[in-house]
């Protein structure tokens, strides 16, 4: 067992919910004439930012329907923004974020090369959830769910030394060996470039009004066997994540489980609503004897590696202690 476990407070911010993909377990994304749908402007943003920092958040995590520029509303209101692409305003709202005093992590699907070399600058850290290399009926309908592209992906964050998320979703229809597979694509990738800084390794929750509603959740046994095998595989520098508001992370812990992920005290997991985020104090009830140490969206081993841009260096100087690790 690790002696301690890791976490992040950040802001989520679910920019747009129009998405080109349709996973079968899916409450996120919504059909642009849907009345929730929607593309969030700048001056809805700045106010969740400066809440964010006064609650003492050093990440803000941008979330966003995959290529929604496919969707030709959606493609109406991005020029209304005076946008002709997503990126492009991904950028602006990272700068915005970084005037703001928190650290960018963009999470926006499958991105090309030079997508991603765009985002580079402004972000302390990038993610993609790789989910399974299996090609299972939960992706059918869903172009940017083809595991190949996910991969791609992924080793375009190691080409440009972007420090990385990816993670597994267990449950959907894969088998074990689905799982293990997929682990052993994401050790190989980390091992030719070395910048996947954490895996997730999420449990599925079977949601309402989705065609994947009872299907049913991984147990506690499957997630312990996961994170043991996940464990075993991954090379030691890569930390493995669980949601501590999906599944009580203690035994997780005891199985290898070193992150729990960002937890918000402002805002909720726009991808599992129903679940709240817990509290800091919640959090160390959670992990019982297990230290808690916070921890900034870029993890400190690629701090002392310099993987940041100039446009970061000031802030991520000022929230890092000499560790790497949040100033306290």
């Amino acid at each position: 067992m690790n002696e301690y476990v890791t976490f992040c407070k950040n802001v989520f911010i679910p920019v747009t919910n129009v998405c080109r993909n349709k996973c079968g377990y899916c409450t996120f994304r919504r059909e642009p004439h849907d009345p929730e749908a929607k593309l969030m402007k700048i001056e809805e943003i700045i106010p969740i930012l400066e809440q964010g920092k006064k609650a003492g958040c050093t990440e803000v995590l941008f979330t966003f329907g995959e290529y929604a520029e496919e969707v030709p509303e959606y493609k109406e209101w991005l020029n209304e923004l005076g946008y002709s692409n997503t990126v492009d305003y991904i950028c602006e709202l990272c700068r915005i974020a970084i005037d703001n005093g928190l650290l960018p992590h963009t999470n926006a699907g499958v991105l090309n090369y030079t997508e991603m070399e765009k985002l580079k600058p402004l972000n302390a850290s990038m993610g993609l959830m790789l989910e399974t290399t299996a090609d299972l009926a939960a992706h059918h309908g869903s172009p940017g769910k083809v595991p190949s592209q996910r991969i791609k992906t992924i080793r375009y964050a190691g080409d440009l030394n972007i420090p990385f998320t990816t993670g597994l979703l267990i449950g959907i229809g894969e088998t074990l060996d689905d799982r293990i597979n997929s682990l052993l694509a994401i050790t190989e990738i980390h091992e030719e470039y070395g910048h996947i800084q954490e895996v997730i390794i999420q449990n599925f929750t079977p949601k309402p009004d989705t065609p994947m509603a009872d299907m049913p959740a991984p147990t506690e046994e499957e997630m312990m066997q996961m994170i043991l095998i996940a464990r075993e595989i991954l090379p030691e520098d890569v930390a493995i994540q669980v949601a501590p508001n999906l599944i009580d992370p203690y035994v997780l812990i005891q199985c290898g489980a070193s992150d729990l992920g960002g937890i918000s005290p402002t805002t909720k997991d726009w991808i599992n609503p129903e679940t709240e985020w817990p509290s800091v104090s919640e959090l160390k009830e959670m992990v019982r004897e297990v230290p808690l140490k916070e921890r900034l969206p870029i993890y400190p081993q690629y701090i002392k590696k310099g993987w940041y841009s100039d446009t970061l260096k000031d802030l991520i100087e000022s929230f890092a202690d000499e560790d790497g690790y949040r100033r306290t």
